[in-house]
């Protein structure tokens, strides 16, 4: 996904400010100028949940005219008062500020399809500011026999990397003639689809819808559907009015069939996020796989990082994922594994499963 969409971190009252201030406050060159206002219009016309990002965009309106913001120059220090203030009206799991310089370089917010219809003229590129970044984990730290007939993958995260995708691939067809597959993904905080469609169709004997993702229709047009063009997404029916949802599904690989009916042990813990949760839905929806491990973090909405200024970016949800069973996300909640132990039992538990220890 080019635009790099993130799958897949109590109602407050809500906070109204006189018409004049708002006036003042709101609108294009104000926006341009404030982190917090441009956050502020982001929210109002972008976030997943509507009558949610009216009331963020009041609350912020409301502080920026207080002058909350104004002496705070340090983007850190900005960035996490800013994601306080927010999570106080509403909690999210992935909504959050940052300072640019924090993201990585498949981060980076990415043009927009209409962006892309009517590029702008070459320029300087954009400087990156220097500074050490922690070594980040490769995606995969662990793959192969870990048993007699029992084969091991260790995710870290999903980069949506088709580099990656191609060991996934390999790592299935190396070992198709296993009697179990083990996908630990206990530290995985997300990412995309890519690698989960490398590896869903050595798994699947039939066709199978694995989750759906909803956006409200405004948003979706006027964002783009980040699912649109990856092959194993199409659209769904039953949505709400007004609601546009797309659904995941699998096609079963014809020329390598051995793993259809091997068993499939996915762990998971209070860290596996997003992306990997979206993958333990998909595997508890279709009863795949046996979920073992503790109930996840609970992060649902997928969404992207897009600039505010000032330095700031915000990770922006846009959509949710839900169980096509009964139209529920996991947000706030997390998935509950089909065998619950702690995590550092986890691996343990899916070998005596897979017959490998006693």
């Amino acid at each position: 996904m080019d635009r790099r969409i993130f799958l897949g971190l109590s109602a407050a009252a809500v906070v109204t400010i006189g018409g004049g201030s708002a006036i003042a406050l709101d609108g294009p060159a104000a926006a341009a100028s404030d982190p917090a206002l441009a956050l502020a219009q982001l929210l109002e016309t972008g976030y997943v949940l509507p009558d949610i990002g009216k009331r963020y965009a009041a609350m912020l309106r409301q502080k920026a005219a207080a002058g909350a913001y104004k002496d705070i120059a340090d983007p850190a220090e900005l960035g996490q008062r800013l994601t306080a203030d927010l999570l106080a009206v509403s909690p999210d799991r992935h909504l959050r500020v940052l300072p640019a310089a924090m993201l990585g370089p498949n981060d980076r917010p990415q043009p927009r399809p209409a962006d892309r219809a009517n590029p702008k003229p070459p320029g300087a590129p954009p400087r990156v500011p220097a500074g050490p970044r922690p070594p980040r984990r490769a995606p995969i730290e662990d793959a192969g026999w870990i048993a007699k007939d029992v084969a091991y993958i260790r995710f870290t995260e999903f980069p949506d990397d088709p580099d990656t995708a191609t060991l996934c691939d390999r790592f299935m067809r190396e070992h198709a003639s296993a009697k179990a597959v083990i996908v630990d993904c206990r530290y995985n905080g997300g990412g995309g689809v890519v690698q989960m469609n490398a590896i869903l169709p050595y798994l699947f004997a039939k066709p199978a819808v694995l989750v759906q993702m909803e956006m409200v229709e405004s948003i979706a047009k006027a964002r783009g559907n980040p699912f649109a063009e990856d092959a194993f997404m199409r659209p769904a029916k039953g949505a709400a009015p007004g609601i546009v949802r797309t659904e995941h599904y699998v096609v079963p690989k014809t020329d390598e069939t051995r793993l259809f009916g091997a068993k499939v042990f996915y762990l998971t813990s209070a860290r596996t996020a997003s992306a990997a949760e979206h993958l333990a839905l998909a595997f508890k929806h279709t009863s795949r796989a046996t979920l073992i491990g503790e109930t996840t973090a609970g992060a649902n909405h997928f969404g992207g990082f897009e600039p505010i200024g000032g330095g700031l970016t915000v990770f922006l949800p846009v959509g949710r994922t839900i169980d096509p069973a009964t139209g529920k996300d996991w947000e706030g909640t997390g998935i509950v594994p089909d065998v619950a132990v702690p995590s550092m039992l986890a691996l343990q538990e899916a070998l005596k499963r897979a017959g490998a220890i006693s």
